[in-house]
């Protein structure tokens, strides 16, 4: 007899594939067992039980590939821990490359995976055709083979995670329904079902293709939709046996494993298709699509030139089921920033049975502990725009979506489906002068600019791509001349009221008890020390303050406001939307905007950190002196509706200057040799001011200090073990991206955090920590770097080896 539903738990957790699992199990690892998990169905029926059961670890980043490397250290041992058989085999996997591109990206790859502590290495031909004799070689360059990865039973894992739970006292119930989720405060409170209501402290929506849905009861938006997912299995074929590697042809769109001594071949084509646009039934259990074989056809016939023996082997199984997928690829983890209690760990993107054990320990500790143990900025769920959750957004861009997985991860590469949602006012204008735009949270942003008779599209490759020379234009001016960006995308928000100075102040680290009129430059920190946000805050009157920060950031930073502002005397605002940002920035930025304002620019009367209100042309826009780019500038927050007015003023005007347009590419290669950090990039919650060579903005014995300032003071007092330094690569034909390992005197000292080619530096510049005890000098030692398998020396400074003393930026 099952046991009655509890009417009160700390926990719920709504699904019950292998996420809501993982989360079951690592809360009762870490002793909260007062915990309910509700499958409306079975455990595993929705997705999880048709998945590959591929075990990957290399991610894109540090800390998702942790999360996958503890997946496959768990799994490895679970079967002996709770005696439920999970079918997990350690084979290894190899990935093909049958061009020249592809093999540079697993040449990278496996330098980041050194990076991550992975075990890889690139094989010859004859190697990789011993490791997996089934396949044909005749087309292939190279192939990269990580011996620790393997495959699994998906639904025997998530039973033995379910097991375990249920051994810790943690209540598991299958056929139960949500129906509603209540809430007080904009905190959870409970949970409504078809079979009675529970209240709690905490929800995790770990409901998978439902995520949305659950979501919606909730007022949170969890942007996913479903794609149908193509496999086939073969009848038994000689030479498929155990130890046969995962394999990967990703030129092919597929991938391979052995299933009992059958072939299971699965694809990731290049034009998905939606699925359950008109909803997903609630009758939904074990259930499968109707297989379209036309579609599955072209990475069939692609696959049996790649493994001869397909060609004879009949059929078992034409497998269709839906997997839910996100707009960037993507999962969603963490809390709601509009919900207190409600957590989120859905979106897979057909990555679930590798990432779900990493998930749910994250996810149990950040229950636990209030914060996230670790940076996973990545998959935050804060990263997503209202627009996103769209229906009409979400099914054009998950058919390109579910193909990027195997696509060729080129850098610079651009969505190309349900594009132009926000744009700036200038957008048209910009296009009419070779704009080729990039998008960042929705938003389409000049990247660079095509001269006359060049076509505005990438040309993407590993090497220097046809925007380069353009790019490099655009940089030069800046540096020479002057150079004008549409900085459109930035978000901005006012806090006001009698309380601001003082809350401002408890939250930043640097002062804003300043004049009006100034500006500062400062980081909001947690109370470990880490760096939450990387922004500028201006005075605009005594109670009034106006904040600037990243528009890929502009959900997280606008919560992380409020949530601190509490019940002081002071309200903020969002006011992204009635601003155009324009930025002017180069040596004779002064002497051109002379020219279309009377306003005083010297710098006795508009120095460096300066705001004030100005008149352009017939319009009146806030001129903030700061620069990204290491020059003397301004940049122009124009009321939306004058932008187009001032911007005419600005173009006409400068074409005497030859004032040229430059994106964002340039931008980026600018702020890299200043050494100018990027959050999420070179900075993020785990790293603290001190870490990143930002203690000049923090004001230490301001009144009242700041959050994280005790954690500061230790470190200060202690030394540091970890300090970001700056690379010029010896060779200027060599690219730098992100990620590359950082060597030192022969040993692995650390990795690029961000990278741009520097084009007055003549070569390519990264940022990127260092590790090592408190006091050692890092200046000491001959520095490598290694790129696409290559280790190529570099310079490394802890100052900008750009104007290091800001000459430039302050003249």
């Amino acid at each position: 007899m099952s046991k009655p539903l509890p009417g009160h738990a700390r926990v719920v957790i709504i699904g019950g594939g292998v996420a809501g699992c993982a989360v079951a199990y690592h809360l009762a690892k870490i002793g909260i067992t007062d915990v309910v998990l509700m499958e409306r169905k079975q455990l595993t029926s929705g997705t999880t039980w048709h998945a590959a059961g591929l075990i990957g670890q290399l991610r894109a980043t540090k800390n998702l590939t942790e999360l996958a490397k503890y997946t496959a250290e768990l799994y490895a041992n679970l079967e002996a821990e709770t005696g439920q058989a999970t079918g997990f085999k350690q084979n290894g996997s190899l990935s093909l490359a049958t061009t020249h591109e592809r093999l540079e990206e697993w040449r990278r790859a496996a330098d980041m995976a050194k990076v991550f502590g992975l075990e890889v290495e690139e094989v010859s031909l004859a190697e990789a055709q011993a490791l997996h004799p089934l396949i044909n070689v005749d087309d292939l360059v190279g192939a990269v083979f990580l011996p620790k990865d393997g495959q699994i039973n998906p639904a025997d894992v998530t039973q033995a995670m379910a097991k375990g739970a249920r051994s810790a006292g943690i209540g598991i119930f299958e056929n139960i329904k949500v129906t509603a989720i209540t809430q007080k405060d904009s905190r959870v409170t409970g949970v409504r079902t078809d079979q009675g209501d529970i209240t709690c402290d905490v929800i995790v929506n770990c409901a998978g293709m439902w995520g949305q849905d659950v979501g919606a009861m909730a007022g949170v938006g969890v942007p996913l939709h479903a794609c149908e997912h193509f496999y086939v299995v073969t009848e038994p074929i000689e030479g498929a046996t155990p130890t046969l590697p995962v394999l990967r042809d990703q030129d092919n769109y597929a991938y391979y494993k052995e299933d009992a001594g059958k072939i299971l071949l699965g694809a990731f084509e290049p034009n998905a298709k939606p699925w359950g646009m008109d909803g997903i039934s609630n009758d939904f259990c074990f259930d499968e699509i109707p297989p379209d074989i036309d579609h599955f056809m072209p990475v069939l016939e692609r696959a049996i030139k790649r493994m001869p023996a397909l060609e004879t082997a009949g059929i078992r199984t034409w497998f269709c089921g839906p997997e839910s997928f996100t707009p960037d690829d993507r999962y969603h983890l963490g809390e709601a920033p509009n919900l207190k209690g409600f957590f989120i760990a859905c979106g897979f993107n057909s990555i679930g049975i590798q990432s779900a054990g990493g998930v749910g320990k994250v996810l149990a500790d950040w229950i636990k502990d209030g914060h996230p143990p670790l940076d996973l900025w990545d998959v935050d769920i804060r990263r997503n725009m209202p627009f996103q959750t769209n229906c009409k957004y979400l099914h054009d861009r998950v058919t390109e979506g579910l193909g990027l997985l195997y696509a060729e991860h080129w850098p610079f590469r651009q969505y190309e489906t349900a594009r132009g949602v926000r744009k700036s006012v200038l957008h048209d204008r910009l296009a009419k002068v070779g704009a080729c735009f990039g998008e960042t949270a929705g938003w389409e942003r000049a990247n660079w600019f095509a001269p006359k008779g060049v076509a505005p599209v990438y040309e993407y490759s590993y090497g220097r791509q046809n925007w380069f020379d353009h790019s490099a234009a655009e940089h030069n001016a800046v540096r020479e001349n002057i150079g004008l960006f549409d900085l459109t995308s930035f978000a901005n928000f006012t806090v006001q009221g009698s309380d601001s100075k003082a809350t401002l102040n408890k939250i930043c680290a640097n002062n804003v008890d300043v004049a009006p009129g100034r500006t500062i430059y400062t980081q909001w920190l947690n109370e470990r020390g880490g760096i939450e946000a990387d922004l500028t805050v201006t005075r605009i009157a005594e109670d009034e303050y106006f904040i600037v920060t990243a528009g890929a950031t502009q959900i997280r930073d606008f919560q992380w406001l409020k949530d601190h502002i509490g019940d002081a005397r002071a309200t903020v605002t969002d006011v992204t939307a009635g601003y155009a940002v324009l930025a002017i920035m180069g040596p004779n930025a002064r002497t051109f905007l002379a020219t279309i304002t009377g306003a005083d620019l010297s710098n006795d009367a508009f120095p460096f950190g300066a705001s004030q209100e100005i008149d352009i042309g017939y319009g009146r826009v806030r001129a903030t002196r700061l620069s990204y780019v290491g020059e003397l500038g301004w940049e122009l927050y124009i009321p939306t509706d004058m932008a187009q007015h001032v911007y005419d003023v600005i173009v006409e005007a400068g074409a005497a200057f030859e004032l040229k347009h430059a994106g964002y590419h340039a931008l980026n290669s600018l702020r890299i040799e200043k050494a100018y950090r990027h959050w999420g990039h070179d900075i993020t919650d785990e790293d603290t001011p001190l870490e990143a060579g930002l203690g000049f903005a923090v004001a230490w014995d301001k009144p009242g200090g700041f959050i994280g300032r005790d954690v500061l003071l230790r470190q200060r007092e202690d030394g540091v073990r970890k300090c970001l330094m700056q690379f010029l690569l010896s060779d200027p034909t060599k690219l730098l991206y992100h990620n590359e390992p950082i060597w030192r005197e022969g040993a692995l000292a650390g990795y690029i955090t961000s990278a741009m080619y520097g084009h007055t530096l003549g070569g390519s510049v990264g940022l990127g920590y260092i590790t090592g005890e408190p006091g050692d000098d890092s200046l000491t030692g001959a520095y490598e770097i290694s790129v696409a398998g290559e280790r190529v020396p570099a310079a490394a400074s802890l100052r900008p080896m750009y104007d290091p003393a800001s000459k430039r930026l302050r003249g």
